[in-house]
Order: structure tokens, then C-alpha cells, then sequence
């Protein structure tokens, strides 16, 4: 057996593990930061955070189908080593993410970067074993690392309050969502930035209904890029 489709698959392993260990994750303590952040407008309710039984179900499959039938294949390889990356960074990030908000935020944007990386060279067949559940996990991780660095910046009272961050870290998941999904259309992905974006209109609709709007047209605006994008490459 080679090494690396082995190592992808045990990492996986691990990082699906890490919640058992651990504990589940839905967002920091206020206690962690300097200035409490008590539910702040940027952090999806808890049920959002389920999409990670999906997400954990698509990396499995994946991990196990590519040793099973794609152990040799250059193509594969070319995104394992990113993705292995990323899960390295994955598998202790729920421990670390209980004990420090600063460094559970540098970590999370190792792992959205190497989890975009593996989908920027993910294989184009077997588009459903790999693309997809890499881009579901990537997708998360890109609004994850944005509500992270958002709750950080307001805990710390770096240039305005969570409301401020908030805007700022929807506009910042944007910024890196469109160019992602400009280079490769992937339905996994933008379904979980989406999801991600819902959940953050969702809590904010009756409250901070500006925040709440922003995130709706983040939706549309991915969701009709990612349409455009697959309809062109389609046709192409």
C-alpha cells in the first residue's frame, strides 16, 4: 500500500474521531477573549453546525474509496498532499479551539488554505468521491475561518464591536468564496459557504436585519456565480 492514500485515510479517521475526544464545537466561549463575545451575530445557531455529519460522511467515503481504487493515481495524489495538510491541522483544532481562540484561529486558516488548495487540484473525475466532499469541507472552513477571525478582532477591540465584525467577516468569506468558486465551480463547496451564510441571515433577520440582508445576497451572489461558472464549463 502507498503511503500517501493511506495516510489521507488514517488522518481522516482521526479527524472524524476528534468530536469524541474532544467534544463538540459550536462556537467559543465568551470566557476566552479579552472582551466576552456572548453569542455574537457572525456565529451560526448550533443546528448549522450539523452539516460537519455530512461533511465528516464525504471525507470518509472519499478516503476509503481512494485506497480501495485509486491508490496509484497521479491525479489524486496532486490533492491528497494539501488535504493531508489540512487534516493534520484538523485532527487536535477542537481541543485547541477550547483553550485558545488566537490559536484555533491561525489553525483554521492552515486548513481552509490547504482544503482549498486540495479542491483547486482535485481530480476531474470522480467529481462525487472527491470533489464534492472536499469541497463541502472546504466550503465550511472558509465562513468558519472568517466567524473565527471575527470573534477574535471583536474579543480583542480591534477597530469596532462584533456587529462591525460581523459585516466585515461576511464580506471577507465573500472575498475568498467568489475566487475559489470562480476557478472551479464546485457544488460542495459553495453548498457549505451557503449554509454557512444562512445560518448567520437566520439568527440575524429580526435583530440585525443589515447583517442578515448581507448574508442573503452573499447567497444568491454564490450561488449564481456558481451556476454561471458550471453552465460555461458545461458548454465549453
Amino acid at each position: 500500500m502507498r503511503p500517501l492514500p493511506l495516510a489521507v485515510l488514517v488522518l481522516t479517521l482521526l479527524f472524524v474521531a476528534s468530536p469524541f475526544l474532544s467534544g463538540n464545537f459550536s462556537g467559543f466561549e465568551a470566557a476566552q477573549l479579552p472582551i466576552p463575545q456572548v453569542d455574537p451575530p457572525i456565529q451560526p445557531p448550533g443546528a448549522f453546525f450539523s452539516i460537519w455529519t455530512v461533511i465528516y460522511a464525504g471525507l470518509l467515503a472519499s478516503a476509503a474509496f481512494g485506497v480501495w481504487r485509486r491508490a496509484g493515481d497521479a491525479d489524486w495524489d496532486r490533492a491528497r498532499l494539501p488535504l493531508a495538510a489540512s487534516l493534520l491541522v484538523g485532527v487536535p483544532w477542537l481541543a485547541v479551539a477550547q483553550r485558545s481562540a488566537e490559536l484555533a484561529t491561525l489553525m483554521i486558516v492552515l486548513m481552509a488554505a490547504t482544503a482549498i488548495w486540495a479542491l483547486r487540484a482535485a481530480p476531474t473525475r470522480d467529481r462525487w468521491l472527491f470533489e464534492l466532499p472536499v469541497g463541502l469541507y472546504a466550503g465550511w472552513l472558509t465562513a468558519a475561518t472568517w466567524v473565527s477571525a471575527a470573534a477574535v478582532g471583536a474579543g480583542y477591540g480591534v477597530l469596532t464591536g462584533s456587529l462591525g465584525w460581523a459585516f466585515l467577516g461576511v464580506l471577507g468569506a465573500l472575498l475568498v468564496a467568489l475566487p475559489v468558486i470562480l476557478a472551479r465551480a464546485s457544488f460542495g463547496y459553495a453548498f457549505t459557504a451557503c449554509w454557512a451564510l444562512l445560518g448567520i441571515a437566520v439568527k440575524n433577520a429580526g435583530m440585525n436585519p443589515g447583517l442578515a440582508a448581507l448574508a442573503a445576497a452573499g447567497i444568491v451572489t454564490l450561488a449564481a456565480v456558481t451556476w454561471a461558472r458550471r453552465e460555461r464549463a458545461g458548454a465549453a
